[in-house]
């Protein structure tokens, strides 16, 4: 497995990962453009993908500028890997050596995504819009975590 940060290169197989997903499926994959991918990898904030044999089988993504997470999404027959795991602490650990800010993200109600980041570490905090909880998590939980994984 090879957790590298992502490149514009690398977006058309950003988007087909998040066009294949069964929970948390867009209602209109055109909504989110290849534009969008390259801003915010390029401009925003950062991304990330596992690499397995050549290929790309997940991705993640923060927002650097609006403090939250974009995108964490794993190819389908790639599930329960690890590989969401990496990829999730890649990205935090980047994302609390730019800033002790809180981060946020959402995500459908009763979903493995959901229990992944109870698991993880983050706070459920509301709602976000009427279809999905908000999660956050800050620095001092995230650092207390890192340190209870050594």
């Amino acid at each position: 497995m090879i957790i590298r940060e992502a490149k514009t290169e690398d977006i058309e197989q950003l988007q087909f990962i998040r066009n294949s997903v069964k929970e948390n499926a867009l209602s209109n994959p055109n909504l989110v453009t290849y534009q969008d991918y390259e801003t915010y990898i390029n401009v925003k904030g950062k991304g990330w993908v596992c690499e397995l044999d050549n290929r790309i089988v997940g991705f993640a993504i923060v927002d650097l500028k609006e403090n939250n997470i974009w995108a964490l999404f794993i190819a389908p027959e790639f599930e329960r890997k690890g590989i969401g795991k990496a990829l999730h602490d890649r990205m935090l650990e980047w994302y609390f050596m730019q800033t002790k800010e809180k981060v946020w993200l959402s995500t459908a109600f009763d979903t493995r995504a959901a229990k992944f980041y109870k698991i993880a570490g983050w706070t459920e905090v509301g709602m976000h819009g009427t279809k999905e909880v908000k999660f956050e998590m800050d620095y001092d939980d995230w650092k207390k975590r890192t340190a209870n994984n050594r």
